[in-house]
């Protein structure tokens, strides 16, 4: 038996109730490999997880994180694609605050040799969310425009490359004035938009006569009113996730929660023909027994040849709570990662 490093919640509820503990792993099973985990991708799904306000996580105690990068340390009797050493980066359903991990071969695929670890850790789960939000539900077209909230998040930079793949007018907003000149600098936006006072003024100024056929929503509240109210006939808004709800704290606000649920916006399904408009949501995380559609999106995403995710911060597997707390903050940009050293592997 391996003794590994994990964080492991008892059960949702307050994230200063993960711990840092030592656990055995068993050899891979028949059809499984163990990788040796290098870096971890921190995603929103974690937090809300943690906190006990997402509907697909575990029941008792449990082990966060969605997506990793490492190599393969062993394999099962019935693997033939893996060898030991390969370098991969696997996506995992829950599991993945790990120094160590034993996972079916089908979630993982070969880290690309120009990518870092780190990169590895940051594509795959807001890479396939960018994609089949903007493909399968959104209907991406050659020279749409396209609505990005979070612009500067991992989610966000993918689904802008994905869209400029297809020729696509991209907007994006962003909830902090640091992020503007970077977008401006480092990433193809073709406009970008600080959300504060006025954003649906902001957003007509920056169409022009370009109707919006398309909003990546994941901001909520009046934010999300405002762009469906903006979005064109024949439109389609993709929600896939709600950062209004987000708590910066270790436990969910229960008092703000209610009161921002009570005032959530509502979409009358009786108007929607009138409006010929549609409002479609995505959870990735149900897809994650399609194993065969997700091969089919990863290898349709990977023809597009885009450049890896940017890292905006890395910390070490020591420090989780401060890379937790730091990513809850939302200021920083691109892809949040934690690294595991040697130190943290037994």
């Amino acid at each position: 038996m391996l003794e590994r490093q994990v964080y492991r919640m008892p059960k949702a509820g307050s994230i200063r109730d993960l711990k840092l503990q030592t656990e055995e792993l068993a050899p891979p099973g028949t059809g499984e490999v163990s990788v040796r985990v290098k870096a971890i991708g921190l995603n929103f799904a974690d937090i809300f997880a943690m906190q006990g306000l997402y509907s697909a996580t575990p029941a008792g105690s449990f082990i966060p994180g969605l997506e990793f990068s490492g190599d393969v340390i062993a394999v099962g009797e019935a693997v033939k694609e893996w060898k030991v050493g390969d370098k991969v980066m696997g996506a995992t359903r829950f599991g993945g605050y790990v120094s160590h991990l034993n996972i079916h071969h089908r979630y993982v695929i070969p880290l690309p040799d120009d990518w870092s670890f780190e990169e590895g850790a940051g594509f795959l789960v807001q890479g396939l969310t960018a994609y089949y939000a903007l493909t399968a539900l959104g209907d991406l077209q050659q020279g749409m425009t396209v609505l990005i909230h979070s612009a500067a998040g991992g989610v966000g930079l993918l689904a802008n490359r994905i869209c400029k793949k297809y020729g696509a007018y991209t907007i994006g907003s962003v909830g902090h004035a640091s992020k503007v000149d970077f977008l401006r600098q480092e990433e193809a936006y073709d406009a970008v938009i600080l959300r504060e006072d006025d954003f649906y003024g902001k957003l007509k100024a920056a169409l022009g006569d370009r109707p919006l056929r398309l909003i990546m929503e994941c901001i909520g509240g009046k934010i999300l009113m405002q762009g469906w109210k903006a979005m064109a006939p024949m439109g389609r808004m993709v929600v896939y996730g709600n950062a209004s709800f987000t708590s910066h704290g270790s436990r969910p606000n229960y008092p703000q929660l209610l009161w921002k649920f009570i005032r959530r916006p509502k979409i009358d399904p009786l108007r929607l023909p009138t409006q010929n408009k549609s409002l479609m949501g995505l959870n990735l995380i149900y897809l994650y027994e399609q194993t065969d559609m997700m091969h089919q999106m990863l290898q349709a995403l990977q023809a597009l040849q885009l450049q890896p995710q940017h890292i905006g911060q890395v910390f070490p597997f020591e420090e989780m709570h401060a890379a937790i707390h730091q990513f809850q903050q939302g200021k920083t940009v691109g892809k949040v990662v934690v690294t595991i050293g040697e130190q943290a592997v037994p």
